[in-house]
């Protein structure tokens, strides 16, 4: 079943839940960077934006700020290391200390999630590559953050926008 298909059939289902979508976290950056400050100094002079235009899952954007964010509605990180490759200002660097891992804490809403709430979901371990969703029993899914590397293909996948995200303040 497709994505979109899947979160209607289940969206229909949950009805009695709040929705969060409208909701705003913070910003998180792209990955391979060590220095949030470097954003705020070097990423507002960047012409072109480089860094969004390259990247294949359209998940970089710009802030008001002119700083970059990811978004993951619609998609998650691949670590293709593109963003880093355009980066002008070596904001975005790759070097061996820089993992594939993006600066954020995800979690699951258990008020909201589907899961938690009896009703058979699991499109947010469907779409976990690292195996990072472990599901306690049948109806209980936690984010094992030892395994996350925050890639966010968790959270657009959602039907109720259980998934939740927001800037980590340790690396």
């Amino acid at each position: 079943m497709q994505d979109r298909q899947k979160r209607e059939v289940f969206s229909s289902l949950a009805s009695r839940f709040q929705r969060n979508k409208g909701d705003k976290p913070g910003h998180v950056r792209p990955p391979y960077n060590e220095d949030d400050s470097l954003f705020r100094q070097s990423c507002p002079s960047c012409v072109d934006a480089p860094c969004v235009t390259i990247c294949e899952e359209d998940i970089i954007k710009i802030a008001d700020d002119g700083t970059p964010f990811l978004t993951f509605m619609d998609s998650g990180c691949t670590f293709c290391k593109e963003c880093a490759n355009v980066c002008p200002s070596g904001v975005l660097a790759l070097s061996e200390i820089v993992e594939d891992k993006i600066n954020a804490k995800f979690s699951i809403n258990t008020a909201t999630c589907l899961a938690w709430n009896s009703v058979m979901c699991s499109s947010c371990l469907d779409a976990c590559d690292e195996r990072a969703v472990v599901f306690f029993g049948v109806f209980r899914p936690t984010i094992d953050m030892s395994k996350c590397t925050a890639c966010g293909f968790c959270y657009g996948v959602c039907p109720e926008y259980c998934v939740e995200f927001k800037p980590s303040k340790e690396k």
